[in-house]
């Protein structure tokens, strides 16, 4: 849905760029990077450093040169320590500022900002991650307010379109289960629709059996569904009969 937002709602303005645990401030805002003296390595020797934009000045000093609005895609973007990466530009992140906001960079970036960063108006930034990802840090309270989070669930229509009977009736198995049985904090890890879209009754068992079952029974595993275990191990035998 980022990808097709990008394309069509920015006409392709943009970029996406994916979020891990060594993603550093120096990926995202910038830092000091090595550079090989001469050109070519034909003159001089060794290297030297200088400063290089990360993700945000680029993407800002592109947006800063355009009257289009331009999208700034983060995928995965609770892998990463947040508080570290953005460091002082979590200032300029505040929701509806007064006036605008501007931070001292620790080095000279060039051309448009050199080191007095801002952020564009028409620079918008997408953060997606998978929130029932629980061996994941969730984002921090003084960057989640910074943020407006929407939850998009499993989609049945997605599944009737794109999936076969087995799959829909599979689906509406485990969404049941989750309905009556997970109690508020479990709800999140009813598994997505990705899994239930096969087109054939074949390559359904296939997927239910290879990436469904091995999540519920990282589920039971963990403890993550113990109020309603004995539910997920009678769908996931069911599956094994399939």
């Amino acid at each position: 849905m980022a990808r097709q937002i990008l394309g069509r709602q920015y006409d392709g303005f943009g970029r996406s760029v994916q979020f891990h645990p060594s993603t550093t401030y120096e990926n995202f805002i910038g830092g000091l990077a090595p550079l090989q003296n001469g050109k070519n390595g034909e003159e001089g020797l060794g290297f030297r450093f200088a400063p290089k934009p990360g993700y945000l000045l680029e993407a800002a000093a592109q947006a800063a040169g355009s009257q289009q609005p331009y999208l700034l895609h983060i995928d995965e973007i609770n892998r990463a320590d947040l508080g570290k990466i953005l460091g002082e530009a979590i200032y300029l992140f505040e929701p509806n500022p007064e006036s605008l906001r501007e931070i001292d960079l620790p080095y000279d970036f060039g051309q448009p900002f050199h080191q007095r960063f801002h952020l564009p108006d028409n620079l918008h930034v997408l953060g997606t991650m998978n929130s029932a990802d629980r061996s994941i840090a969730i984002v921090d309270v003084a960057v989640r307010r910074r943020f407006a989070f929407l939850s998009l669930w499993p989609s049945f229509e997605v599944v009737q379109e794109h999936g076969c009977t087995l799959s829909q009736r599979a689906y509406k198995e485990m969404v049941s289960i989750f309905v009556e049985h997970a109690p508020d904090e479990a709800l999140a890890l009813v598994p997505g629709h990705s899994y239930f879209l096969a087109k054939d009754q074949d390559e359904a068992r296939a997927n239910l059996r290879t990436s469904l079952a091995p999540l519920l029974a990282e589920y039971l595993a963990q403890g993550y569904v113990s109020g309603f275990a004995e539910s997920i191990r009678g769908y996931m035998q069911w599956l094994e009969s399939l």
